[in-house]
């Protein structure tokens, strides 16, 4: 029996692939996409199987903003929490299961109607996260502009100004680097959820409660959290010493796929660097290559794509607490790739399971026990 299904192969895609080490999407590979194309050019080719000519780009980013808006309930509902205690991705959680409240076409189930609520809900959910973000600021919710990328338009809607070339590319990188990764937990969760013909409301609802664990999309905020417990550079390997002799988890690093380090890494870790110097912040690179070169060298394990996205998005003044939406923000394009695959092809997914609990008991009436 394989704990966690380790090694298990449980479908077939052809949405993405890990082969020795190597990530891509639809055959491209990761490197290739990270260096040369946009988020959405990247969402299209998950959801269509193949790159969009420039007409078709710029239908599908017409389309994805003019979705933006969120329906005035929604908002009210963001309003409406403990704004003081709520954690953004139970708050985003619970907002995508309503937003299906107000989709007259939440249960309709043809491949069209389909196609059409993974445009809503790709681009809604950047809005729903920015929108908390500002309410619980006590700022009104920033509508996006037409003439933005996505990238640019979610760092709009959470700051309310345009951002710098850096900072746009910084977020388009991570959206790309974060789209899809074949059957990881979420995208499973969700699979499963909607092979039972469940909505895609439903899918992407059941996919963001198994990434807020912090064993999958929550790692980055942990380690965010590790680095600002360390402090400072010389801190950090008596810190990670400390950690290791009491075996506790360094969040961010190794991956139960990857043994030779994971793709994705270096382009956050470039990012790192490049942001870290810009504003002032190196201290938050330099204690992670620290802790990266420490960890490689003891333990063999490198740093995986969230052990560098956390000192990335830190560098950009976004709230910690909000690393794993913007995850969330990216993932979604390929758990709707994943729902939209398994709508195509279903068959319900039922596993059995091992039983290891006593045998031959016989009931006892209650009076005798």
């Amino acid at each position: 029996m394989a704990k966690g299904l380790e090694g298990v192969v449980a479908t077939e895609t052809s949405i993405s692939s890990i082969i020795n080490d190597q990530l891509t999407y639809v055959g491209y590979t990761i490197d290739d996409l990270a260096e040369n194309s946009s988020f959405e050019e990247v969402v299209y080719l998950l959801w269509n199987l193949k790159l969009p000519t420039k007409t078709e780009l710029e239908a599908f980013k017409a389309d994805l903003t003019a979705e933006m808006e969120l329906p005035e309930a929604v908002i009210k509902h963001l309003r409406s929490y403990d704004l003081s205690t709520v954690h953004p991705m139970a708050a985003l959680r619970s907002a995508v299961s309503i937003l299906g409240l107000y989709d007259e076409e939440a249960d309709v189930m043809d491949q069209a109607a389909n196609k059409r609520k993974a445009v809503r809900l790709q681009a809604k959910i950047a809005t729903i996260v920015t929108a908390f973000a500002r309410i619980r600021k006590g700022q009104e919710p920033i509508q996006p502009k037409k003439d933005l990328s996505f990238a640019a338009n979610f760092l709009f809607m959470l700051n309310g100004e345009e951002p710098k070339d850096t900072e746009e590319e910084a977020i388009n990188k991570a959206l790309i680097l974060h789209a899809d990764h074949e059957l990881n937990a979420s995208t499973f969760t969700a699979r499963v959820c909607v092979a039972t013909l469940s909505d895609i409301y439903s899918g992407i609802t059941a996919a963001i409660g198994a990434l807020k664990g912090p064993l999958h999309g929550g790692a980055n905020e942990r380690v965010m959290a590790m680095l600002t417990e360390i402090g400072d550079v010389e801190n950090a390997i008596p810190y990670i010493k400390e950690k290791m002799e009491n075996d506790e988890k360094i969040m961010g690093m190794g991956h139960r796929v990857y043994k030779n380090g994971d793709p994705r890494a270096k382009y956050l870790k470039e990012m790192s660097k490049e942001l870290t110097k810009i504003t002032g912040q190196a201290k938050w690179y330099d204690m992670s290559v620290k802790i990266e070169e420490f960890i490689k060298e003891e333990k063999g394990l490198p740093a995986n794509v969230d052990f560098y996205s956390a000192s990335v998005y830190h560098s950009l003044g976004i709230d910690h607490d909000l690393f794993t939406p913007i995850f969330a923000t990216s993932r979604i394009s390929g758990w709707l790739a994943h729902i939209l695959e398994q709508y195509d092809n279903n068959r319900l997914i039922r596993p059995r399971a091992e039983y290891v609990g006593p045998k031959n008991q016989e009931y006892v009436a209650i009076e005798n026990r």
